[in-house]
């Protein structure tokens, strides 16, 4: 089992910058890949960027240049640099894990991200 928990969310103006944090606890040696997500209102939940265990990472095209997934050298938090915010990004971020060996994916609460002016 992997438990995760968000924070660093709040309310931005458009332009500004927030950091969210990760903490994974458990069995933090099974997960293969850490992610971010995000749900807006009445949307599906869509992917924002991921880090693998070999340090390899994705973006979606839609937040390249803004944001930066990152990770500590314990591989036990995960962090997401959101700059140049917009009124679009406003969402509920979940973290993710995914564990190939037991073919699971690990989500957090969530934390809420308001970008109004």
């Amino acid at each position: 089992q992997v438990q995760l928990v968000e924070s660093g969310g709040g309310l931005v103006q458009p332009g500004g910058s927030l950091r969210l944090f990760c903490a994974a606890s458990g069995s933090i040696f099974s997960i293969n890949r850490m992610a971010w997500y995000r749900q807006a209102p009445g949307k599906e939940r869509e992917l924002v960027a991921f880090i693998g265990n070999d340090g390899s990472t994705h973006y979606e095209d839609f937040v390249k240049g803004r944001f930066t997934i990152s990770r500590n050298s314990a591989k036990d938090t995960v962090y997401l640099q959101m700059n140049s915010l917009k009124s679009e990004d406003t969402a509920v971020y979940y973290c993710n894990a995914f564990s190939a060996a037991t073919v699971r994916d690990y989500w957090g609460q969530g934390t809420q991200v308001t970008v109004s002016s």
